[in-house]
């Protein structure tokens, strides 16, 4: 999708602080971190959301849960906790139109996600 900022990113058409990459998965700094630790984590392949996941390609959320572990460990928050969530559609607030993880950490988080 050539519009798609994160598949600019996945084809070094932008520049990215990558943190971590595979043939399947690409993780970077976010431009707008709401805490210490911001990673955004993304598929490779261009898949819109979580509602466009299918049987060809749920395995890609197993290698993002592969890479937020490692991320985690590597920024040392995996013993204290992070958050890991996915926004999916426009009104749960997700801005850019492909499948991403935030990796959230390095604070300490109130029970309440909203």
């Amino acid at each position: 999708m050539t519009d798609c900022i994160f598949c600019k990113i996945i084809n070094k058409e932008i520049p990215s602080e990558i943190l971590y990459e595979t043939d399947n998965v690409i993780a970077f700094k976010d431009i707008h971190p709401v805490a210490p630790v911001h990673v955004l984590i993304a598929p490779k392949l261009h898949i819109e959301n979580i509602e466009k996941l299918d049987s060809e390609n749920i395995s890609v959320v197993c290698d993002i849960h592969l890479a937020a572990k490692k991320i985690a460990n590597d920024f040392g928050i995996s013993e204290k906790g992070y958050r890991l969530i996915s926004n999916c559609g426009k009104a749960a607030g997700q801005t850019v139109p492909h499948l991403h993880y935030h990796l959230i950490g390095g604070k300490r988080f109130g029970i309440s996600i909203v």
